[in-house]
């Protein structure tokens, strides 16, 4: 039923008989983790989201306010960058979600008439080299906490492919930065301890390293910023709204968590609908 929707909009999932080894389950542990934390802060309203509830339950363990602001601010950055791609382009576009677990990123842009002329869910990389390769449209790649988890090789690959796949392209990337420091490695050790490792972590280190991948393999603008700076930027009457729903005793956590973490978005080709100009 998935299969057609208005502006023929499509939604497609794949899956590899390596999902089920061993050595992903820590990877697809981290998309349950990343499900209930979207989850619960829905509940306690730091965003609207009605559809969520049908793919995810309810946990009954409370999650911290720095967490639920984090996913606040990601949430939002995502969403603004998706928004402002779609109007550039007219939503005359397709929107490929890398590694999208349990998103219902197509179910909130169709309320809002937003919805591309195609947008397709994948968890593995191949099954964009199988349907999009030959599609000429403007073309919207999305990877949260999806490219930390390949090799730099297998992440270099993936971006390399997608500049040279597409003329008019912008790609969005959240994921870890500034992995360095002693508070970087203390996330490194703790995912470790959950037999989750991050292959991809060398690319990490700081918001230049991330924009030097993007631009090392093809892209022609990068831009990254990390989550407090995005946060710090976010409408003042949103952040006054979301605050005054919980207690936050310790600031410096949350800045600690926010300094780790970053939207980077890059772009090709594109110009005469001024691809280069989107930001968050």
């Amino acid at each position: 039923p998935m299969a057609t929707r208005q502006r023929e909009s499509s939604i497609t999932s794949c899956s590899s008989a390596s999902s089920c080894d061993a050595d992903d389950e820590g990877v697809r542990g981290t998309c349950e983790d990343a499900s209930l934390c979207k989850r619960f802060a829905v509940s306690i309203g730091y965003w609207h989201d009605p559809y969520i509830q049908h793919f995810v339950r309810l946990s009954k363990e409370r999650k911290a306010p720095e967490i639920n602001r984090g996913y606040f601010a990601r949430v939002h950055g995502v969403s603004q960058l998706i928004k402002a791609f779609l109007r550039k382009t007219e939503c005359h576009c397709q929107i490929i979600n890398l590694g999208a677990g349990m998103d219902t990123t197509f179910w909130r842009l169709k309320d809002e008439d937003l919805l591309p002329s195609k947008y397709f869910e994948v968890d593995f990389p191949m099954i964009v080299t199988r349907k999009l390769h030959s599609i000429k449209l403007p073309t919207l790649l999305i990877a949260e906490c999806v490219l930390v988890y390949m090799t730099p090789e297998q992440s270099a690959n993936l971006l390399k492919w997608a500049a040279n796949s597409f003329e008019a392209a912008m790609f969005i990337n959240y994921e870890q930065v500034n992995m360095g420091d002693r508070f970087g490695q203390i996330m490194i050790e703790n995912l470790r301890r959950r037999q989750c490792d991050l292959a991809g972590v060398e690319t990490c280190k700081s918001l230049e390293s991330q924009k030097e991948r993007l631009l090392s393999n093809g892209w022609e603008t990068a831009s990254a910023v990390d989550m407090m700076e995005l946060y710090n930027r976010l409408p003042r009457a949103e952040v006054s709204r979301i605050e005054s729903l919980e207690f936050l005793d310790e600031m410096e956590l949350l800045e600690q968590l926010m300094r780790h973490y970053c939207l980077c978005w890059a772009t090709k080709g594109g110009n005469e609908l001024g691809l280069k100009e989107i930001t968050y």
